[in-house]
C-alpha cells in the first residue's frame, strides 16, 4: 500500500468504520489505533462489538488521549494505520481538562502533533471521523466548544488528505475527486488570470 492519508467523514451509523476496515484490508501490517474509553455499559458493547470485527492480523493500540506519544515509537512496524476515531479522541481531549474545556484550547495543538506525525510516516493513514457541523447547534457552551473543535480538527485532517471520504447511509463520496480543496486554495475568481 502506498503512502497515503485518507480521511473517512460522516454522521453516527453511515458506515464510515466498516468502510475504513476495508480499505485497510489492502495494508500487509495494519495497527487499528482505538480512541474510545469504556465509560458506560453502552460503550463497552460498542468496544466489544468493534474488537470482534476487526481482521484477526491485525494488532490495536488503545489510547484515547496522547496519540502522537504512543504511535511515535511503532510508526516503522506498519504499513497501515486505522485511526477510529478522531471524534472520540477530540472529546476525550476536551473532557480530559475540564478547566480548559470550554475552549478547546489543547485540541488544535494535539491534532497538529498528530498530523505531523502522520506525515513523518512513511505508511498509509486512514482516519475516520464524525461530521458534526450539520445538526443542531448544542445548547451547552461545551457542546459548542466540542463541535467547533472538532470542525477544526476535521479541516486541518482534510486539508492534508489525499482523499476525503463522505460517508452517507452507507454510501461512499471521494470529495477530492470532485474538486473539493481546502478553501485557502480555491481561486475566487472563475474567470481565471
Amino acid at each position: 500500500m502506498k503512502k497515503e492519508l485518507i480521511l473517512i467523514l460522516g454522521g453516527a451509523r453511515s458506515g464510515k468504520s466498516s468502510f475504513a476496515q476495508r480499505v485497510a484490508r489492502r495494508g500487509r501490517r495494519v495497527l487499528f489505533v482505538a480512541t474510545a474509553e469504556a465509560r458506560d455499559e453502552d460503550m463497552k458493547r460498542r468496544i466489544a462489538a468493534h474488537r470482534e470485527r476487526r481482521p484477526p492480523g491485525w494488532d490495536t493500540l488503545e489510547e484515547p488521549l496522547d496519540l502522537a506519544a504512543a504511535l511515535r515509537p511503532v510508526l516503522d512496524r506498519y504499513d497501515t494505520f486505522l485511526l477510529d476515531c478522531l471524534t472520540l479522541w477530540a472529546s476525550n481531549l476536551l473532557l480530559d481538562q475540564p478547566a480548559r474545556a470550554e475552549d478547546g484550547s489543547r485540541i488544535p495543538d494535539s491534532a497538529r502533533e498528530l498530523m505531523d506525525l502522520i506525515a513523518e510516516s512513511p505508511a498509509t493513514w486512514i482516519l475516520v471521523s464524525n461530521e458534526v457541523g450539520q445538526g443542531i447547534v448544542p445548547s451547552s457552551s461545551l457542546g459548542r466548544a466540542y463541535r467547533d473543535a472538532l470542525g477544526r480538527v476535521n479541516q486541518l485532517a482534510a486539508s492534508r488528505a489525499d482523499r476525503v471520504y463522505l460517508m452517507t447511509a452507507g454510501l461512499a463520496l471521494e470529495l477530492n475527486s470532485l474538486g473539493a480543496r481546502p478553501y485557502a486554495q480555491v481561486d475566487l475568481d472563475p474567470s481565471g488570470p
